[in-house]
């Protein structure tokens, strides 16, 4: 092979080798250009220039190295990297401290930690510098060797070498973790000793490192006591409470920005999406979407997708189609959405359609789209499709099906009625089930009303989640639709017992820019008395098609369930408030919809022109005519 055909590594490591001896003058020039290409990130013009600058005679010095050895690791070149480290030996600069930080920092990049440590250790103790302990520090930290790094910083303050940002910046990406967190709030304390909490950058690590600990009251608290912020900052704290479910303080906070003219960028706009999503604030989405094309963010695939889904979410599935198919670049997580998206609103067929469609494109599919796919058809009885589904994972896909995968098969056999291969599909899982495998099958039962084996699932779910007052209601509940009051009693006893108490159901609707939050029996808006008024109404145009009141308060009696329900109030709400006759009513609720007011709305809808959407803690029913999207089958 000629050397003009060899790869850049081994043509470089020649190169290095042969004209490192005819290396006579010095390169002032010549490292000008090597840190500015450096800096511009063109590595590999980098080494060529060096190559040139050996070739043309010039020596390199301690200001060359930093620059060609930042290059060497960011291309992950070892072999060049060794080569430059034996021209570092030669050259007398290997005492020279930068170049010295920049080897152990080439080193940590290739993973070659203990070449790394060799460089440290070969440096006298009474000239290493806080910029080498940092390097190593960084490095160690990086590579998941989180206590070394801490070994490295007790050595620091033993033998008096300064801490500074960059020391601390190093060490906090190791306290990512719960686990770490009273690491992480000792180096906070350690920050504030040393003067550094003034550091924005360390500020901001910190806040990350908060919040992805889940400390969400310590980020908060950072965050009002942090005297600058920058936009770093409010996208961390968005994010943080994006992914932690705190969708209405986001919408807080995005709206804080603006009053305090900070400009959102593209990871604020996902971060704000993703919380629209949650709250099923279409509005505010909808605003988001106008500020992405007047930014010219229109052709970012991130927010494309947080668009496809917020929308979706929303009950907007003909404007999440409309963008997805006007995104002429879709990728894997385009296609995840929109088949979500189908699924959630109970149009199976169509999320089949589009995953086959998927891979006739040449996508190949994760984990993730295959819950969405599974989810789909077992929301729309596609029992075997679902399955054919399962199997292609491994067999086609080598995909190993996680806990999450067999959840939804059991769902969707046990949707099916087919409660005994559910089983034993539990029985034949390679890990042990958890508790939301139990929760399926106990849901199941429910649908079938299979008393003996809701009380072996339930058995096992409590073990897992004795705290998940959800299982405790799907077990009364089958008691009661099967007739069995003691059952329902001594759950209720079990629940009290336990300390247990219900969620209180909530459900919201969005009018006119404004969201209105109802609880189950809520007398507080000031439109009480028309709200309950309308509600009346709509109870009697119920009563037409044949609601059974007496068994109904029966059940309200036994359950302890007095209340109205929130989504009746939402309802009743919207109808006073909106031109229902142009416009669908969502309503989203926190809970899974009870089987009386998935009753009630599909009879409401029966006598009023109107599409009312409800989305509950599973999924969307569409009601219109006296029918829901789900047909019954929830």
């Amino acid at each position: 092979m000629s050397r003009q055909n060899l790869p850049l590594c081994i043509k470089t490591a020649c190169l290095l080798q042969t004209t490192a001896g005819a290396a006579v003058a010095t390169g002032g020039k010549w490292n000008t250009q090597l840190r500015d290409l450096s800096k511009q990130g063109q590595y590999s013009q980098a080494l060529i220039l060096y190559r040139q600058m050996l070739r043309s005679g010039a020596t390199p010095n301690a200001f060359t190295f930093p620059f060609i050895l930042k290059s060497s690791a960011a291309l992950s070149l070892p072999l060049p990297g060794a080569q430059l480290h034996c021209h570092v030996i030669k050259s007398g600069c290997h005492l020279e401290p930068f170049v010295q930080t920049a080897l152990i920092s080439m080193y940590c990049r290739f993973c070659l930690l203990e070449h790394a440590y060799n460089v440290f250790d070969e440096i006298p103790e009474s000239t290493r510098l806080t910029v080498c302990y940092n390097a190593l520090i960084s490095g160690f930290v990086q590579k998941t060797r989180f206590s070394n790094g801490l070994l490295l910083l007790h050595e620091m303050r033993v033998k008096g070498v300064p801490l500074n940002a960059v020391t601390i910046l190093g060490l906090v990406p190791g306290c990512t973790i719960p686990l770490h967190l009273g690491l992480g709030m000792s180096l906070h304390c350690l920050t504030l000793k040393h003067g550094l909490s003034t550091d924005l950058a360390v500020a901001n690590c910190f806040l990350s490192m908060y919040l992805r600990c889940g400390s969400i009251g310590s980020a908060r608290k950072l965050f009002d006591e942090m005297p600058e912020k920058n936009l770093i900052t409010w996208n961390a704290l968005i994010s943080g409470y994006s992914q932690n479910g705190l969708g209405a303080e986001v919408l807080d906070l995005y709206r804080d920005m603006e009053s305090f003219n900070v400009c959102p960028d593209e990871v604020t706009l996902v971060g704000v999406l993703s919380s629209c999503a949650n709250l099923g604030a279409q509005k505010i989405g909808r605003e988001v979407e106008e500020m992405i094309h007047r930014r010219g963010f229109g052709y970012n695939p991130f927010l494309k997708n947080s668009l496809i889904s917020m929308y979706a979410r929303c009950g907007n599935l003909v404007k999440a189609r409309a963008i997805f198919d006007s995104m002429p670049n879709k990728n894997l997580v385009s296609w995840t959405a929109i088949i979500g998206g189908y699924g959630m609103h109970g149009h199976g067929d169509i999320a089949v359609e589009l995953f086959d469609e998927m891979i006739r494109t040449g996508i190949r599919p994760d984990k993730a789209v295959f819950v969405s796919v599974l989810t789909a058809c077992s929301h729309a009885g596609l029992t075997e499709k679902g399955l054919a589904y399962f199997h292609s994972m491994e067999k086609i896909y080598n995909l190993k099906p996680s806990s999450e995968h067999y959840s939804c098969v059991v769902d969707l056999l046990g949707r099916a009625g087919r409660l005994g291969e559910a089983g034993r599909l539990i029985e034949s899982m390679p890990m042990e089930p958890d508790g939301p495998i139990w929760g399926a099958l106990l849901g199941a039962c429910k649908i079938h009303k299979n008393v003996h084996l809701a009380e072996l699932a339930f058995e096992k779910v409590v073990k897992l989640e004795p705290t998940n007052i959800g299982y405790y209601v799907l077990l009364s509940n089958i008691y009661y639709e099967t007739g069995d009051m003691e059952g329902v009693l001594r759950v209720r006893v079990m629940m009290r017992e336990r300390g247990l108490k219900k969620d209180p159901g909530y459900s919201y609707v969005e009018c006119k820019g404004r969201t209105h939050l109802f609880m189950a029996g809520d007398r507080s808006h000031p439109r009480v008395k028309e709200i309950y008024a309308m509600l009346e109404k709509l109870e009697d145009l119920a009563k037409k098609c044949g609601e059974k009141e007496n068994e109904k308060q029966q059940r309200d009696q036994i359950t302890g369930n007095m209340a109205v329900h929130s989504e009746r109030l939402a309802i009743a709400f919207a109808l006073l408030n909106s031109d229902w006759e142009k416009e669908e009513i969502l309503v989203i609720k926190n809970l899974r919809i009870c089987g009386d007011c998935h009753v009630f709305v599909k009879s409401v809808s029966r006598f009023v022109n109107c599409q009312f959407v409800v989305r509950d803690a599973t999924r969307f029913h569409h009601f219109k005519g006296g029918s829901c999207s789900c047909n019954d089958y929830w």
